[in-house]
């Protein structure tokens, strides 16, 4: 048996079955870890979808911020962004089952000593306190109340961690940091506008991986959603979001080697 974790997959199917061609995917004996925004942007969001429900228990997927976002406009969210391409979704015959597929996507999936997240662990969580928030979130949006805390949850603030926090405040924090999060400040505040490579990083501001107090330094996060890193690995970190969408390549890692698969977008 074999464990492969995929970087951000973002609608783009072709790359997706030729990269499990390439594995020689297994779904009776392998497993797959999928570190989130399996949709938007790439022309074939429902497609991916339709992949990974069928590959069934072997596929574990977190939810990404463009998943997230996908529910929030089948919730009713109207302010769509130009470049979204989620209408083969939103327009399809099985779109319900599709949605309710996604909808049951934890945040956080830990197994052995490994995180798997979209974006990454605020500093101040260890590993059992990331999951924890997550299922909070999860069960949120298995809830009667799902629809409006979508439509909530849009926003930066807050932008700071305090387990304290309640309500959507403390909702939307632990969504933005799981699906959002790339830069913050030592103290562990994010700053979520900041999209650039590490060079570039906001004064004041350094990668949430290099935060030297991390809680969750006995457990190796794999995440992706930062294509201006692109595959990084670090003691602690495994990052996988090298822009298939964006032109780039669509990699997996195999977990108990370390062997990298890459198929061209």
């Amino acid at each position: 048996m074999a464990v492969y974790a995929i970087g951000d997959i973002q609608g783009c199917y072709d790359p997706f079955a030729r990269l499990l061609d390439k594995l020689r995917f297994d779904p009776a004996q392998d497993r797959l870890w999928l570190v989130g925004d399996l949709v938007n942007r790439g022309p074939q969001s429902a497609k991916v979808l339709r992949l990974a429900r069928e590959l069934g228990e072997s596929v574990i997927a977190v939810l990404g911020n463009h998943d997230l976002y996908l529910l929030m406009v089948a919730a009713g969210f109207t302010r769509r962004g130009k470049d979204d391409t989620l209408d083969d979704v939103l327009k399809a015959k099985d779109r319900d089952v599709l949605l309710d597929w996604l909808v049951r996507r934890p945040l956080v999936h830990r197994e052995d000593r490994y995180l798997v997240v979209h974006a990454g662990v605020p500093p101040a969580w260890s590993a059992h306190e990331a999951v924890d928030r997550g299922r909070e979130v999860s069960e949120m949006l298995r809830s009667k109340r799902s629809q409006e805390f979508l439509l909530k949850l849009q926003g930066d603030q807050p932008r700071q961690w305090d387990p304290r926090l309640t309500g959507w405040d403390r909702l939307r924090f632990i969504v933005n940091a799981l699906t959002r999060m790339r830069f913050c400040l030592p103290d562990g505040e994010l700053a979520l506008r900041a999209k650039g490579p590490p060079s570039r990083a906001p004064v004041g501001t350094l990668p949430w991986f290099k935060v030297p107090y991390r809680a969750c330094w006995d457990h190796t996060v794999v995440c992706g959603h930062w294509s201006a890193l692109g595959l990084h690995r670090e003691d602690g970190v495994i990052a996988l979001d090298t822009g298939c969408v964006w032109g780039g390549a669509l990699t997996a890692i195999r977990l108990e080697d370390g062997v990298l698969f890459q198929i061209p977008g």
